[in-house]
C-alpha cells in the first residue's frame, strides 16, 4: 500500500452521522456505531473493510478522521481530529512517538505494553515490548489495511530488531479478519526473558498466550508480595507463574501452581529450575482442581485466582456472574481460617461492583467474614481512556477472609 501520510482529512470519503449523534465524538469518544451513520447521504455498503473516511456531523462539520468496516457493530473508528494531518504513517509515527514518552518515564527497562489500543490514539491495535523484539496485535479491518505503514513507523520510532504479527485474537472474527502468526522481520527467538520482581520468566512470543506475557497485571503482582512471606500460596490460572514465582522469591513457605496448559506449566517449572525456586504444578480445569484440593483438606494461606475472561460480551453477564461467584468460592474454601484472597478479572462487562458482589455473596454462602484490605487496576503501561470505559477492565481485590 503506498504511503498516504501526507493525506489530509479533506481527501477522505465522507461518514454522514444523523442528527445529534456527534456529541459522544466530541466528548473525546473514538467509536461509531453503525445505527449513529446516516446511510442515506454515507451508505455503509458503499465502503470497504478498513476504507479511510472523514467522520462529519449532519451539517456537514468534520468531527474526526479514521477508518470504517460497514460490517461491524462499531462501523468506524477515530484516528485523530486534525484536518491537516490524516491517517497514515506520519500519523503512526507521532502516536508512536508520544506512547514511547510515557513508558520511558515510567519504566527503566524496555518491556512493557508501547501500544494500548485507544488509549494511545491507536485504536485496534496493541503492541507489546520485549527488549528489542515486538509483538503486535491488530484487532481491526482499518489497522489491518494499514499494517505495512505501521511496521514501518514501529522501525522508525523503535528500531527493533524483529516484529511478530500475533494476530491471533477471537474478535478479530467480529471485523472479518483471518487469524494468523507471522513475522513481519528479524530472527525471532523460540523464548524470551522477563524479569519481574527479581525473577526471571522464560516466555514464549509466538505461541504463548496473547502476546506472551500479561503485563497489565504488573503493578498489583508487586503490591502482592508483601502478603506472602511465609504463607503458603495457591496461584490458580497461573501460566508462566507470574505470582506464584515472585512469591516463592519473596520467601512464601509453599507455592503450587494450577493451569490447563501444559506447555505453559512446563515453562513455568523451566523457569523455576532456573531462578533456583521450589514450586509444584497442578495441571487441570481450575474449577476441578480447586474441588480435589478442597476434598484433600488442602489449605493455604494466600490464594490467587486470576482467570481468562469469562464475559466476551454483555449479554453473557448473568452466566458469568455465576462462574464468578463459584471461583471465588471455591477458592475460599481452601483458604485457612484468616487467609488473603486475590479475586481478579479482566472481563470489562463485569462492574467493579459486580465482581465484589460475587466475593460476597460467595464469602456469605460460606459463613465467611470478606474485609477488602487493597484494590488494584491495570499497571501504567495500559493506560485508561477517560471517554471510553471500556478501556478501564482489569479489577483485582485483595481480601481477607475470616471464619465469621
Amino acid at each position: 500500500m503506498p504511503d498516504v501520510h501526507s493525506t489530509t482529512a479533506d481527501d477522505l470519503r465522507p461518514l454522514y452521522l444523523k442528527r445529534g449523534e456527534e456529541r459522544r465524538l466530541a466528548a473525546g469518544h473514538l467509536w461509531v456505531f453503525s445505527n449513529e451513520i446516516d446511510t442515506a447521504r454515507s451508505p455503509l455498503t458503499g465502503f470497504e473493510p478498513g476504507d479511510r473516511v472523514c467522520s462529519l456531523t449532519s451539517r456537514d462539520r468534520a468531527i474526526g478522521y479514521g477508518y470504517v468496516n460497514p460490517h461491524s457493530l462499531i462501523a468506524a473508528r477515530i484516528l485523530g481530529r486534525d484536518r491537516v494531518h490524516g491517517p497514515g504513517r506520519s500519523l503512526i509515527v507521532h502516536r508512536l512517538q508520544v506512547a514511547l514518552s510515557l513508558r520511558q518515564r515510567l519504566y527503566a527497562t524496555p518491556f512493557y505494553r508501547l501500544v494500548h489500543g485507544e488509549s494511545d490514539g491507536l485504536p485496534g491495535l496493541v503492541v507489546d515490548r520485549y527488549g528489542d523484539v515486538l509483538v503486535a496485535q491488530i484487532g481491526t479491518a482499518g489497522m489491518e489495511r494499514m499494517q505495512d505503514e505501521i511496521a514501518a513507523a514501529l522501525t522508525k520510532v523503535i528500531r527493533p530488531a524483529a516484529l511478530v504479527w500475533k494476530n491471533d485474537a477471537a474478535a478479530r472474527s467480529l471485523e472479518g479478519l483471518p487469524s494468523y502468526v507471522t513475522t513481519a522481520f528479524g530472527d525471532v527467538p523460540e523464548s524470551i526473558l522477563v524479569e519481574e520482581n527479581g525473577v526471571a520468566f522464560t516466555v514464549s512470543l509466538a505461541s504463548g498466550q496473547k502476546t506472551g506475557w500479561f503485563y497489565d497485571q504488573a503493578s498489583n503482582r508487586r503490591a502482592f508480595l508483601k502478603y506472602v512471606p511465609g504463607a503458603r500460596v495457591l496461584d490458580v490460572f497461573s501460566y508462566l507463574g507470574a505470582w506464584g514465582l515472585a512469591a516463592a522469591k519473596a520467601g512464601a513457605a509453599e507455592v503450587c501452581c494450577v493451569d490447563s496448559s501444559e506447555p505453559a506449566l512446563a515453562l513455568l517449572q523451566r523457569s523455576a529450575a532456573a531462578n533456583a525456586l521450589d514450586v509444584t504444578t497442578e495441571r487441570g480445569d481450575a474449577f476441578d482442581v480447586l474441588e480435589r484440593l478442597h476434598e484433600a483438606k488442602r489449605r493455604f494461606d494466600v490464594v490467587v485466582i486470576d482467570p481468562p475472561a469469562f464475559i466476551k460480551r454483555k449479554k453473557d453477564v448473568p452466566k458469568g456472574e455465576a462462574a464468578y461467584r463459584r471461583l471465588n468460592q471455591l477458592a475460599m474454601q481452601v483458604l485457612d481460617r484468616d487467609g488473603l484472597l486475590v479475586s481478579c478479572s479482566c472481563s470489562y462487562h463485569l462492574a467493579p461492583e459486580q465482581l465484589v458482589g460475587a466475593i460476597q455473596r460467595a464469602g456469605r454462602h460460606l459463613g465467611r467474614f470478606v474485609q477488602i484490605v487493597e484494590v488494584g487496576g491495570q499497571a501504567m503501561d495500559h493506560p485508561i481512556h477517560p471517554a471510553i470505559a471500556e478501556t478501564r477492565y482489569l479489577k483485582a481485590f485483595f481480601c481477607r477472609v475470616v471464619v465469621d
